[in-house]
């Protein structure tokens, strides 16, 4: 059977790293992924998306990523049926993280040392290209 998920969204919220009772790392924050439908006359919508991570992972998001960074995931989702105080029946979903990535600068995801020093990213579309040359490969004895 196959449960695996990727997405991509912003954090709405800055996450905290928190430990259990047996000594694991566990992080639990929020992603706000754009959908890519977007009706006529109406704003764009988002989904607002439960991420849970463990260990290393989590570790990993606590150093690296805060409110507003944007963020790749990998995991699966994971549902759990609980009773509220309530007494209703309810249900959740999460996404176990299993992998994350960088997706924005590393101004925006303030892992520069010092502010003073950062510079935005380069814009590759507007890039001065005239200090290259063109590389012509002419060479036909290639053994592949």
């Amino acid at each position: 059977m196959i449960n695996s998920v990727v997405l991509m969204g912003r954090l709405t919220y800055e996450p905290e790293l928190r430990t259990t009772p047996n000594g694991l790392s566990v992080i639990r924050f929020q992603i706000a992924c754009d959908r890519n439908y977007q009706a006529k006359g109406e704003e764009r919508k988002a989904d607002f998306i439960d991420i849970t991570a463990w260990r290393q992972t989590a570790e990993f998001i606590s150093r690296y990523f805060h409110k507003g960074s944007m963020i790749a995931v990998e995991g699966s989702i994971q549902t759990d049926n609980f009773v509220d105080k309530d007494g209703n029946n309810r249900k959740s979903v999460t996404v176990v993280a299993n992998n994350v990535s960088f997706c924005g600068s590393k101004a925006e995801s303030g892992t520069t040392a010092n502010p003073a020093f950062s510079q935005p990213a380069p814009s590759y579309a507007s890039a001065d290209n005239s200090d290259f040359e063109e590389i012509v490969d002419e060479d036909d004895d290639l053994p592949f």
